[in-house]
């Protein structure tokens, strides 16, 4: 079954006078259960064919269908597409309210769609991250970064995604607490039967995480490689 199927998606944003085009035509699909990469240099276009696969950014071109259900361009990702759908980003600090406890952000998603047992639920969803109740309590700023990125991984749990697209999701991160980032990752797609779309420049993460890539440049796709393949293309020479 395709979990992902985007077809000559292009995205431009407007300027004074004139427009730039960030993602030229990009076309890949993905298996549901798989997780498929995105890696490149800054600025070839990776983060911007997430965020709009993510409804973030609804000024694209071409087509994106999830599960067969196809998005449209110009309108935010509305109905059970919305809950389907969920991202984790690359700064765990900045993606959490400072003024809210931990409670709070996990639990208001819940809230506005009338599920019960919100406080039991937010419970359940840190202690499967890895996290103790009493973070419910806290802060971000009185988390380290790698328990608000755990945070932020549950929070995109709570509604129970089909989908979860992670923008470098640990480059903020020290290098001691990434890979039980990754592990954790890998654990809960597992348990879940998730499909991953993982966004990273760092070829380490990609080859630890995916199934298949796609090598971007310029806005562009240059090749998609396997698993051996990439295995092969980040192997110590």
């Amino acid at each position: 079954m395709t979990a992902l199927s985007v077809e000559r998606l292009f995205v431009t944003f407007q300027g004074a006078g004139s427009g730039y085009t960030a993602v030229r035509g990009v076309s890949f699909e993905v298996g549901a259960g798989e997780t498929f990469g995105l890696i490149g240099p800054s600025g070839c276009g990776k983060t911007t064919v997430l965020r709009a696969i993510a409804g973030l950014n609804t000024g694209w071109q071409g087509e994106i269908r999830v599960f067969g259900q196809p998005l449209s361009p110009g309108r935010k990702i509305t109905g059970a597409a919305r809950e389907e759908i969920q991202m984790v980003f690359q700064d765990p600090y900045s993606s959490l309210h400072p003024r809210h406890r931990i409670a709070r952000t996990l639990g208001e998603p819940l809230s506005i769609r009338g599920i019960p047992d919100v406080s039991d639920r937010v419970h359940a969803a840190l202690d499967q991250v890895g996290l103790k109740q009493m973070v419910a309590e806290r802060y971000p700023h009185q988390l380290s970064g790698g328990q608000r990125q755990r945070v932020a991984i549950a929070r995109a749990l709570l509604l129970k995604p089909k989908l979860l697209l992670l923008d470098e999701p640990t480059s903020a991160l020290d290098v001691s607490v990434q890979a039980g980032i990754l592990n954790l990752l890998n654990d809960l797609k597992a348990a879940h039967g998730m499909t991953f779309i993982l966004v990273s420049h760092d070829p380490g993460v990609i080859g630890h995480m995916c199934d298949r890539t796609a090598i971007m440049a310029n806005g562009s796709i240059e090749r998609i490689l396997d698993r051996q393949a990439l295995a092969d293309a980040v192997a110590p020479q």
